[in-house]
């Protein structure tokens, strides 16, 4: 084999997955067509839980550097915004940053821990065996065929490695295209951002530099426009001088574009030594900016199992847990987007401005707003408990950021363990049985961590000792009322990391 893994894109998702892999020792190849990280601003949200996810590997700080939080933001543009700073996370915001610089961070991680970058190469076959795959590609210097013991396709919504693993992908067709296009605007909103639905279509206007808006409209007399038709500037100007009454003095397109609703699904995420993720699993109307989000998280679920399978201590379960895991979260957020979409562009008529009001009307009430934050945020993702481990409240949760006091009496946040991509097993008991009789000589994917909690976490009262996985969530908590603790952690260590406690 040439390699363990190939991945077949480099946007994102792609970047985040290979090197989650790299970084967990796994010899990775990434394959892309374009010659450098696309120059277009394109998705321009990172949502709360992106940020943990970014925060676990140290990588959030680097994006804060460049990026804006935000507070808030919306749903189908509805005048009510959300309000993630009353989330339980010192993540709780939006950060406001174009893909290109998103995309360029992820680049440079991926190089420094080990990814190799294959730039200007086009994948045009993907064949798999028993004994594992391969893919054939054009780039500078001809035809390659490279193998790898797996693959990942990555490649976007037209994924060539979805259709090659004959995977359906199901779901409905485009009825409605939006516009966008990052453009100068000679008179601005005074504000510098808008937000506006009347029954001549939806405008919204927000700053992406110094000198360019990110105008987004949903225009009726044009939203049947085929997808593939390309956007002019006239096309956006008579849309605004409808909706808005001027067209704020328009001018200088830097990119247009133009996108549909169509919604689907790939109908498995696995087949066989392929697997999908990002916009090859799952397209939707880009509502709330959550696709580019939930594709990292994707990449985050999938890296730590794959690579646990290749170091030959994942158990037999574990590569179908990505689809059986990550499914149903998708087919949640597609109800999501389509519920928006419904929301922002089928119907410009007086009852649709009135289900809007009175929406915008219950987002005031802070727990139905909280709610539908939390939802955005992915907050409110939770896994399956495992059947086989103790039962407890916490299983298959997020873990949130604890900060810690480790035996020495240091102080830290809980997410500064994850940097190296480990399982860490966090014991909080103070139990000399686990000194004494449990550790794993060797075993650099588990970090055993004595402490205690530094604060109040009522959740966490009762818990003698917790797994938490490479991802952020939690795989098992053991409750301190347990008559035989190290008995379950043995098993939840073994069953979870192919570990045996000596």
């Amino acid at each position: 084999m040439d390699y363990e893994v190939i991945v077949v894109g480099g946007g994102p998702v792609g970047m985040m997955l290979a090197a989650e892999l790299a970084l967990a020792k796994v010899k990775v190849c990434l394959l892309e067509r374009l010659k450098e990280t696309t120059p277009y601003s394109r998705a321009l949200t990172l949502h709360p839980r992106s940020l943990e996810l970014f925060d676990l590997r140290g990588l959030k700080t680097k994006l804060l550097r460049i990026g804006k939080p935000l507070p808030t933001g919306h749903f189908a543009a509805l005048d009510t915004r959300l309000d993630f700073s009353v989330l339980d996370s010192s993540s709780n915001y939006t950060l406001y940053i174009s893909q290109h610089d998103t995309e360029k961070v992820l680049e440079a991680w991926a190089q420094s821990v080990g990814v190799e970058i294959r730039r200007e190469t086009e994948v045009v076959s993907v064949r798999q065996d028993a004994q594992g795959v391969e893919v054939t590609a054009f780039g500078k210097n001809g035809e390659a065929v490279l193998t790898a013991a797996y693959v990942v396709g990555a490649d976007g919504a037209g994924s060539l490695v979805r259709k090659q693993a004959g995977i359906p992908f199901e779901g409905t067709d485009t009825t409605l295209t939006a516009m966008l296009g990052d453009v100068v605007l000679a008179n601005p909103p005074e504000t510098n951002t808008l937000s506006r639905f009347t029954e001549h279509g939806l405008v919204m206007i927000v700053p992406v530099t110094d000198r360019l808006h990110r105008v987004v409209m949903i225009d009726p007399v044009r939203k049947e426009v085929p997808k593939e038709e390309p956007v002019t500037l006239e096309e956006l100007r008579s849309g605004l001088q409808r909706i808005l009454g001027s067209d704020l003095g328009i001018s200088e397109p830097f990119w247009l574009s133009r996108y549909g609703n169509a919604t689907r699904q790939a109908k498995r995420y696995r087949e066989g030594r392929i697997f999908l993720a990002g916009d090859a699993a799952h397209i939707h109307f880009p509502a709330g900016g959550q696709g580019l989000n939930v594709g990292l998280q994707e990449a985050m679920n999938l890296g730590w199992k794959l690579a646990a399978e290749l170091k030959g201590r994942a158990p037999d379960w574990l590569l179908d847990s990505y689809h059986s895991e990550r499914f149903p979260v998708n087919t949640a957020l597609l109800r999501n987007t389509q519920a928006q979409t419904m929301l922002m562009g089928m119907e410009f008529s007086p009852r649709m401005m009135g289900l809007r009001s009175m929406l915008s009307d219950l987002l005031r009430i802070p727990e139905a707003n909280k709610e539908l934050a939390a939802q955005l945020a992915a907050f409110d993702v939770r896994y399956a408990p495992d059947e086989e481990a103790l039962p407890h409240a916490l299983n298959g949760r997020r873990f949130t950021e604890l900060k810690l006091r480790l035996d020495n009496g240091t102080v830290l946040n809980a997410y500064e363990l994850f940097h190296s991509g480990c399982f860490v097993l966090l014991h909080l008991a103070s139990d000399d049985r686990l000194n004494d009789n449990v550790q794993w000589a060797g075993d650099e994917h588990i970090r055993v961590v004595r402490a205690s909690i530094a604060g109040q976490e009522a959740e966490w009262d009762d818990v003698h000792t917790a797994l938490i996985r490479p991802d952020g969530h939690i795989a098992w908590a053991v409750p301190r009322s347990e008559p035989q603790p190290l008995e379950a952690i043995k098993q939840g260590v073994v069953r979870w990391c192919g570990s045996r406690p000596i």
